[in-house]
């Protein structure tokens, strides 16, 4: 149990910005087995954005509380996954070779296709959620949650079935994005996500779960044609999208159905 602690106090060490025990460490191999708990990291981050709209919803308007609830994911996660879709974007905009993607992506500069693409991206997560808080306020509630805990479950598949193309040494999140951890180690991820789907006001949304999962098919193929594989910011891409298309696909299949 200690040994388990320790793997997820290292997912979010890792992962955000909440401090933790200088006794959890950070070692290759913690590091690595850390993953298995990102979509639980994932709840930590929607618990905080839940309850960050619940609370200011007291007192503001849902649009404000939805920009307020946004901001503090942001601010939890260090704009960690925002950042890898922004590199991803300059890098594929960019680039027209695996080296001149790769170069791109792992400058720290932000250019013109990435200030584009998540100005877009959070515009659009921001208006859907605006949509979604006028349907019903426990499908918001509901919303909120699971996306952040299934677009990490995605993202983290996404890291079984390709290959890593960096060399892990020279990057930052080699050790936590490189290495394949199973499919049993998903199984924290599984049954997270399957609780927190427990929370959905109807079963069948479940279903926008399968829109989401497509995205990651759809972008894992572009990486592999590309750069033969993913990064660690492929991952945050991944994550960012997987999540927007989620939210899209509650909105569709709440009106559809």
């Amino acid at each position: 149990m200690i040994h388990e602690l320790r793997i997820l106090l290292t997912a979010v060490l890792f992962y955000t910005r909440i401090p933790c025990p200088a006794w959890v460490g950070h070692g290759p191999e913690q590091m690595r087995e850390s993953r298995k708990y990102f979509p639980v990291v994932g709840a930590i981050v929607g618990v905080l954005t839940l309850a960050v709209y619940f609370s200011s919803s007291l007192i503001f308007p849902k649009n404000i509380s939805l920009i307020l609830s946004m901001v503090a994911g942001i601010l939890t996660t260090g704009a960690f996954h925002e950042d890898g879709f922004a590199d991803v974007c300059d890098g594929f905009g960019g680039g027209w070779t695996k080296e001149q993607i790769l170069l791109i992506m792992k400058d720290s500069r932000v250019g013109t296709f990435g200030v584009v693409g998540i100005g877009l991206l959070l515009s659009l997560k921001y208006l859907i959620l605006v949509e979604i808080a006028t349907l019903s306020d426990p499908l918001i509630w509901s919303t909120l949650l699971c996306g952040q805990v299934l677009s990490r479950l995605i993202a983290s598949i996404a890291a079984e079935t390709h290959e890593y193309v960096r060399d892990e040494a020279s990057s930052k999140s080699g050790s936590a994005t490189a290495s394949r951890i199973g499919w049993k180690g998903l199984l924290p991820g599984f049954l997270c996500t399957g609780l927190t789907f427990f929370f959905l006001p109807s079963y069948w949304l479940a279903l926008a779960a399968l829109g989401a999962y497509a995205s990651k098919i759809v972008m894992s193929w572009f990486f592999k044609k590309w750069i033969g594989g993913y990064t660690g910011d492929c991952l945050g891409a991944i994550q960012q999208v997987s999540e927007v298309v989620f939210y899209l696909g509650i909105y569709a299949t709440w009106i559809c159905l």
